[in-house]
């Protein structure tokens, strides 16, 4: 992380000589990005491709010294999505009226900035096979 030394004079005591100026960093001057976590469930014959479109946008790549890129945490089996299609619904799998039970897997990843979260999830409701994609973004705090 950047930091900026800044040092302000402090109201107090004459008495007090010995260090006339205060001295703390401020992390203002160049602030670390926002990250955003990017999750999303997928049938796992379209986990590739829709693992490709977000990479191609930039998520899955962590800043710093080791540049890596196209990292993500997946979960491949036993997950079971179960939605029921409406009658305004076109449905990529299952009937309308129908409740439907899919195996899915889940992916999760890092998006640093804000523009690079909104391209991941524009290019992942391009790849995606369903009319309406299940995604999360959740803004992540730095400790």
């Amino acid at each position: 992380m950047f930091a900026r030394r800044i040092s302000a004079p402090l109201n107090r005591p004459a008495s007090f000589t010995s260090r006339p100026y205060l001295t703390y960093y401020s992390t203002m001057a160049n602030p670390t990005p926002t990250k955003y976590q990017l999750s999303f469930v997928v049938p796992p014959e379209n986990l590739e491709a829709c693992k490709a479109a977000i990479f191609a946008a930039g998520a899955g790549s962590y800043p710093g010294q080791g540049n890596y890129t196209e990292c993500c945490w997946t979960i491949t089996k036993g997950g079971l999505g179960q939605f029921r299609p409406g009658n305004g619904a076109n449905p990529h799998i299952g009937t309308v009226g129908d409740l439907e039970y899919v195996e899915e897997s889940r992916v999760e990843t890092l998006c640093v900035g804000k523009d690079v979260a909104r391209a991941a999830v524009a290019a992942l409701k391009k790849a995606h096979p369903y009319e309406e994609v299940a995604y999360s973004v959740v803004k992540l705090e730095d400790f």
